[in-house]
């Protein structure tokens, strides 16, 4: 009988060490004051003091891609799904007011394609170097017979910190603050399973033009990674000018603003006080999604909602466009009943369009 090997049984741990090798220099190019040591060990060490907290608290996040992954990989362009995984990670981090120090990734495939896991962790390594965090280890996992060829699945792990007395949100949020959005950079990372019907829908392939975004392909367009919150949102929270935050993924607006509010408020938004991209209106037409749906289900413009005293407004909404934000005044919160909600208001047939 020939002797098997473990490449014969479909795992090839040369490929596994060669991806190591080659992702090495971008780990290190995401290093900050506290990283120790680098890629190779069995666990990943980080020093608290060296990064300049006095008394922390930790803070941890975890998350995945969700089926944006199959848009990724039949369209064949694996470059961002990693700033996504980041992203999903640490803007949940930061509306606890708290630094993203490091991040784990967790790649599982059914056979090793180096230069594709390469180009995934390259973008996991910048969505590291925006968020100000170190990519400091992670799992790849080979698994023939669980996975189909060339598919995969991803999975981020994130760790914080925040000084003991700066988590949020604030104890003080209530009637007559303002709600400031910032702009998203399309569909982020939630609602791709409803996108997924619509093309189906649509009939369209992901190489034709995208309907919504001229002079580039669909399956390009609704790849565009999710923005990431995180310097702008710390230095607006370092500034004293942050009260509250909510990343808006699974939920939309009406699932994830109350997450952050006490009892006894209602957020009143006005749909129509920001520009939606074309890339919900055409969603919305092409698959007949209804108003309350889209909101529901998508971010439909607005990634990160923030909390401010309404004397601090002005002053906060120059503070994140000078960061380089899209922001724009939402809404307020005013006095209710019960627990925390929101009340979208000027929801009307042919939002958003």
């Amino acid at each position: 009988m020939t002797s098997l090997t473990y490449r014969d049984a479909g795992v090839d741990i040369e490929a596994g060490d060669a991806l190591v090798d080659a992702i090495k220099p971008l780990a290190r190019a995401t290093d900050r004051p506290g990283t120790m040591g680098g890629l190779g060990g069995f666990g990943a060490l980080f020093d608290l003091r060296a990064a300049g907290f006095a008394d922390p608290v930790l803070v941890s996040s975890t998350d995945g891609v969700g089926t944006k992954l199959k848009i990724a990989i039949e369209a064949g362009i694996h470059g961002f799904v990693g700033q996504d995984l980041v992203a999903m990670c640490v803007n949940d981090l930061v509306v606890q007011g708290a630094e993203p120090l490091f991040f784990l990734d967790y790649f599982a495939t059914g056979r090793l394609e180096v230069a594709q896991a390469r180009e995934v962790v390259a973008g996991i390594a910048e969505g590291c170097r925006i968020a100000g965090c170190a990519l400091v280890g992670g799992e790849t996992a080979e698994m023939p017979g669980l996975y189909r060829s060339g598919d995969y699945d991803l999975a981020g792990f994130s760790v914080g910190a925040a000084e003991r007395g700066a988590l949020l949100p604030r104890g003080d949020v209530g009637p007559g603050d303002v709600l400031l959005g910032l702009s998203s950079s399309g569909v982020h990372s939630n609602g791709f399973s409803l996108v997924r019907r619509v093309l189906e829908a649509a009939g369209l392939a992901l190489d034709a033009p995208a309907p919504f975004a001229p002079g580039t392909s669909l399956g390009r367009a609704l790849l565009a990674p999710t923005r990431i919150y995180v310097k702008p949102l710390l230095a607006l929270h370092r500034a004293g000018l942050l009260k509250a935050a909510a990343h808006i993924t699974g939920g939309g607006l009406p699932g994830n603003v109350p997450r952050v509010l006490p009892d006894g408020v209602v957020a009143a938004i006005d749909a129509r006080s920001w520009p939606v991209p074309p890339v919900f209106a055409w969603l919305a037409r092409a698959g007949g999604v209804a108003p309350g749906e889209m909101a529901r289900v998508f971010n439909c413009g607005i990634g990160m909602v923030a909390a401010v005293a309404a004397a601090d407004a002005e002053r906060a909404a120059a503070m994140l466009r000078g960061a380089g934000e899209s922001v724009h005044r939402i809404g307020v919160v005013e006095a209710g009943a019960g627990k925390a909600s929101v009340r979208l208001d000027n929801l009307a047939a042919g939002w958003p369009g």
